[in-house]
């Protein structure tokens, strides 16, 4: 059994001894239970509040390094060509604090009837899909900093 209580980043050149694959939930526990790539028992102990990335490392207490994957999951993709209607869009879920995957004019949230329902009334196709969700990690993500 691996124990992790390091994180190395998304940089990394040493030799990779397993993989995990995690969905979003899962990647954003400091405490976890898994099984790698490899079928070896992994216990992740790891500061609460940062979610593993997609592509990060980690390392184990016997100086194994463990790469970290996305799962592919269930996801609500909405997107238009009207930047003024997306923009809203974007606006609305982050005032309701959703976790929201942004790219060029598309978005995806987990799967929500009552956000798709704002999504649809805003202007945007909704449509349901399976992908790696990786939310923007939020303004706050690296700290407090007194200005």
């Amino acid at each position: 059994m691996l124990d992790i209580y390091t994180r190395l980043g998304t940089h990394c050149h040493d030799e990779v001894y397993t993989t995990v694959t995690l969905t979003y939930e899962q990647r954003e526990r400091g405490r976890l239970k898994l099984t790698g790539e490899n079928g070896e028992e992994i216990r992740v102990f790891l500061e609460r509040g940062k979610p593993l990335l997609v592509g990060e490392y980690l390392r184990s207490e016997c100086a194994k390094t463990i790469r970290v994957e996305g799962a592919v999951e269930e996801v609500a993709h909405a997107s238009c060509d009207d930047w003024v209607a997306f923009s809203k869009a974007c606006y609305h879920l982050g005032n309701r604090h959703t976790k929201v995957q942004v790219g060029d004019r598309w978005l995806r949230i987990k799967a929500d009837h009552v956000l798709e329902e704002m999504l649809h009334l805003l202007g945007l196709v909704v449509t349901h899909e399976t992908a790696v969700f990786n939310p923007e990690s939020g303004a706050y993500s690296h700290g407090h900093h007194n200005h």
